[in-house]
């Protein structure tokens, strides 16, 4: 499930976005948080169990301290590559929304988001983009259920918030109707 946080402080936005205040909504998945953490530990688990039962087994392959500490080794690195996916996280305030999708971060200026989507059959939200781009956010996921469906309601309330006090030029003034 995402968890969703109010009021976490933001932390620095790049140079030249607008706003400093702390971010009204910080979202992050968690059904795949905890299976990835259960994970990385049950997979350095096994790999350091392998490496110290093998020194002792004769399978006609000498197994050396080295050996064992290289597969150990290897475990961690397998696990902490397990671990990255516990890393995706969507930051939100007036200003804009803060994408962070494994290990790259993108900060946008509401101005720049045309809708906040969760297109049908999809596994995760998107910000839908000028010219038919758009930047998944897999700190939305389908598998979180009900706290995804909160999670998107509430971004799409800070998008909306901001399209209400900033009416794109050339509008209607009573919004088309």
């Amino acid at each position: 499930m995402a968890r969703v946080e109010a009021g976490e402080s933001a932390g620095a936005k790049p140079e030249g976005s607008p706003g400093g205040g702390s971010a009204q909504l910080v979202i992050r998945p968690n059904r795949v948080r905890w299976a990835a953490w259960i994970a990385a530990v049950v997979l350095l688990g096994v790999m350091t169990t392998v490496a110290v039962l093998l020194r002792g087994v004769a399978t006609g392959v000498y197994f050396r301290t080295a050996d064992q500490v290289a597969m150990v080794l290897l475990g961690l690195l397998m696990a902490l590559g397990i671990l990255t996916l516990t890393l995706a996280r969507v930051r939100a305030d007036a200003d804009g929304v803060e994408v962070r999708n494994l290990v790259i971060t993108r900060w946008l200026p509401w101005s720049e988001v045309l809708e906040v989507s969760f297109p049908a059959g999809s596994r995760w939200a998107r910000l839908e983009l000028p010219d038919d781009e758009y930047l998944p956010v897999s700190a939305i996921q389908l598998v979180d259920g009900q706290r995804a469906v909160i999670a998107i309601s509430q971004l799409r309330a800070l998008h909306a918030g901001y399209l209400a006090s900033h009416p794109s030029p050339g509008a209607p003034p009573d919004g088309g109707r």
